[in-house]
Parts: C-alpha cells; structure tokens; sequence
C-alpha cells in the first residue's frame, strides 16, 4: 500500500511538473513574458547599444529585459534628419531579426526624435508590416520652440559655419562623421514638423500610443539643464499654437500624438519629470520618481495591444 502510494504521489507530481511548463511556467510570472521584442530608439544627442560609460536609458532596458521581454537598443546618428536615422533604425532591427531568425512584429518606444525616427520608418520605409505597436515618449510632433529659437537666433550666413563645428565636436566624441546640425534643426522646428507631418502619416495596422511629461517648477536642484530652458520655452510656445506647459524642450501639446497615455506617476515632492529625467538619462530620474514601473506601463500597454 505504501508504495501504492508512493507511485500515485510521484505521479501527480509529474502531472503538475508538466501543465505547469506546458502553460509556460517558470518565465509566465514575468509580466512581459510572450510580449513581441521591444525597440528603444534614442532621441537628439542620443546613443544606443556599444555604451560602456553611460546608459542612455537609465537601466530601464536591462529592467524590462528582467522582466521577460527581449529588448533592442539601436543606435543612430547622433545629429541628423529623421529621414536618414529611420534608415539606419530599419536596418538595426532587420538585422537583429535575421541574427535570430525571427520574422514577427516589434513594439517600438521612442524617445524625443526617436519617436520621429520610428513614424518615418514606419510610414515611408515599408516596415509596418514589421511594427505592432508605436509608442512615442516627449517626441516633439509638432516642433520645439527652442529649435525656433535658435533658428532665429543665428544668422543664415552663420548657419553652416556653426554646423559645421557642431558636426565636428559631436562626430568626434560619438566617433561618427556623418553628422547633420543643420538637417536636424529644420526638422525640429515648427515649420519642419509640418512638413514632416504631412508626408508621415499614421499607417493602418499601426497602433500608434503616446506618453509625456511636464516641468511643474523649473527648480535648477532637480532640472539643472532643463530648468533653464523651460521658461525660454514656455514663453515661445504661444507663439506657435503651442501649451506653455513643458518638458524643458517640447510642449506638452507636441508631445501627443495616436492615443495619449500621460505620464508616470509623481510622487508629492517631485516638481514634475523633464526631457532627460524621462529616460532616467544619467541615471537623474530615478531620484525623483519609479523610472522602472514608467517603462514597465509602457511595455505592457504594448504588449496587450499586439
């Protein structure tokens, strides 16, 4: 009887072992287990895989790669149109794709231009059928004061001359030539982003999501860079039909675009989550609010929307 009993216990044990890994157990419990890869495409001055000094994304790839998911963090150039990085962008994910034989769809997250880079890439470059979903963070959609500003601020006749050392300092610490001030900054503007806008359309098949933030007190301790630049754009944005509240850079009425979802949550003490702090760039964020649970949303609204 006892080893009746034994070989029933050891039975029902199998059993359990089994349903248990045929339902996907052990990885299931991660919350991004079964999500389509993600994309992180970098913004403005931004950079990607190959760091080994400073983590553009603040830790928040690895986390979300903890957490179940295969993450892709491409790198393009640093200073250039949303045309030529989109280029560069496709062939990143292409080639991650092929390397492991994989032929699904991508969630992709961009940052700042990132999220341009991956709307041109997707309207105009035949990936769509590549992209379940398209989630933008603090993307400009329809420009920046402050790259009006310094539009207007410098001279035509200066323009290439200022470029052209601005590619130089930029290519030489990116270690990349292929740099393009002028082409970026006529981008960002208003003016470009209508123009950009018009031959970008949203694509059908495309779930297009948005998220962003806004400076509440341009206080230097907490926003050092972006605290200074927030009033500058605050007092421009209505110039251009824009909010006057701001990341630092971007309006938050720029920032929307397909379904807008808001942004993280702030704890009382925080005077609102800037341009940088929304990546955890330099690792800043994740002092004033949870940068991890921010991306794990975002990842996870993709998810169950593929």
């Amino acid at each position: 009887m006892k080893k009746m009993n034994l070989k029933i216990l050891l039975t029902l044990v199998f059993l359990i072992t089994n349903v248990t890994y045929a339902s996907g157990g052990g990885t299931s419990s991660k919350p991004l287990s079964g999500s389509y890869p993600i994309v992180l495409a970098h913004g403005l001055f931004g950079w990607g895989n190959g760091s080994t000094v400073v983590d553009y994304w603040g830790g928040n790839a690895a986390y979300l790669r903890n957490q179940g998911a295969y993450v892709l963090t491409p790198s393009v150039t640093a200073l250039n149109s949303s045309s030529s990085r989109a280029s560069q962008l496709k062939t990143s994910i292409l080639a991650a794709m092929a390397a492991n034989n994989y032929t699904g769809k991508v969630h992709i997250i961009g940052h700042s231009q990132g999220g341009l880079d991956a709307r041109y890439m997707v309207s105009n470059l035949s990936m769509s059928t590549k992209v379940a979903t398209l989630t933008t963070l603090n993307t400009p959609h329809q420009g920046s004061p402050i790259a009006n500003i310094v539009a207007a601020v410098i001279p035509n006749w200066a323009l290439p001359y200022v470029s052209t050392v601005l590619n130089t300092i930029i290519g030489f610490v990116y270690g990349d030539s292929s740099q393009n001030a002028i082409s970026a900054l006529k981008l960002l503007t208003t003016d470009g982003l209508k123009t950009f806008n018009s031959v970008t359309p949203n694509v059908s098949g495309v779930k297009y999501f948005s998220y962003g933030s806004t400076i509440s007190v341009p206080d230097l301790i907490q926003h050092p860079a972006m605290g200074i630049l927030h009033p500058i754009c605050a007092i421009g944005a209505p110039f251009y039909g824009m909010s006057i509240a701001n990341d630092g850079v971007v309006p938050d009425s720029s920032q929307r675009w397909g379904t807008w979802k808001g942004g993280p949550s702030i704890p009382i003490l925080t005077t609102g989550i800037d341009h940088l702090e929304a990546t955890n760039a330099l690792y800043l964020g994740q002092l004033w609010y949870d940068t991890n649970a921010y991306f794990l949303k975002m990842a996870n609204n993709a998810k169950s929307n593929q």
